[in-house]
């Protein structure tokens, strides 16, 4: 009785052990996933983490690129070619302003009936005293030149006339600055059509050096014959005033 039951006893533990082993098969093969898992996660991490920072590089180098490039575009390169340079229309070194200067002395001097020649002159005296500028000082500001006797000059406008000349408005109108000029040319001057131009000049404006306008006078020929619309060779017309006809 005793031997049966202890093999009794045996079959029901290898029973209960087998039922055992079943029961813990499972949580083994649960364990082995849980392990799996974690590793598979332990790899993804650092390749997730890997890929995203080769993402951010690559969208920062291309900002800084894309920087570079602006800033690049704004430094100028010395191989491309530089604008092409505007330049005013003149003639014998005079530009548009003094031009029209020249076209209101050449049209005072045609309303009083004076010839080309004449008018040709008072160009070229004005040249002589202002480069065809209607400026409201004279060589008492930029030199100290006195009068002879000792005071100081009051020259102002396109001719540079003098107190004496006429009140400063109208010396400081072309266009009567120039009729004034005629007028005193026509006085002072009565034979200046068989006088040297630079000589009528002198005579008409006083001034101590006889030859001083003489230097001006091919440029104020020039200058006529382009604002009437006769440029002589080398000069052109185009963009600079026209006046009437001498």
């Amino acid at each position: 009785m005793p031997a049966r039951t202890t093999a009794t006893t045996r079959r029901r533990r290898a029973r209960r052990t087998k039922a055992s082993a079943r029961r813990r098969r499972p949580q083994r093969h649960a364990r082995r996933r849980g392990r799996r898992a974690g590793v598979a996660l332990a790899i993804a991490v650092p390749v997730i983490l890997f890929a995203a920072f080769l993402v951010g590089a690559a969208i920062l180098a291309g900002s800084f690129r894309t920087s570079w490039a602006d800033d690049l575009a704004l430094v100028p390169d010395d191989r491309a070619p530089a604008p092409p340079t505007i330049v005013e229309p003149a003639v014998a070194g005079y530009r548009f302003e003094q031009l029209t200067n020249a076209c209101t002395i050449l049209a005072a001097g045609r309303d009083l009936g004076f010839d080309a020649r004449d008018q040709t002159i008072a160009v070229m005296t004005a040249m002589g005293e202002s480069s065809l500028r209607n400026i409201d000082y004279g060589d008492w500001e930029t030199s100290g030149v006195t009068n002879p006797d000792g005071s100081r000059t009051t020259s102002i406008g396109l001719f540079q006339q003098q107190d004496s000349w006429g009140t400063r408005e109208a010396r400081l109108d072309p266009y009567t600055a120039a009729t004034v000029f005629y007028r005193a040319m026509a006085e002072r001057v009565p034979d200046r059509a068989a006088v040297e131009p630079t000589l009528v000049a002198h005579r008409t404006q006083v001034n101590a050096d006889p030859d001083h306008y003489a230097r001006h006078w091919d440029r104020a020929v020039r200058v006529v014959a382009a604002v009437t619309g006769n440029p002589l060779d080398g000069d052109r017309i185009d963009g600079i005033p026209h006046c009437p006809g001498v």
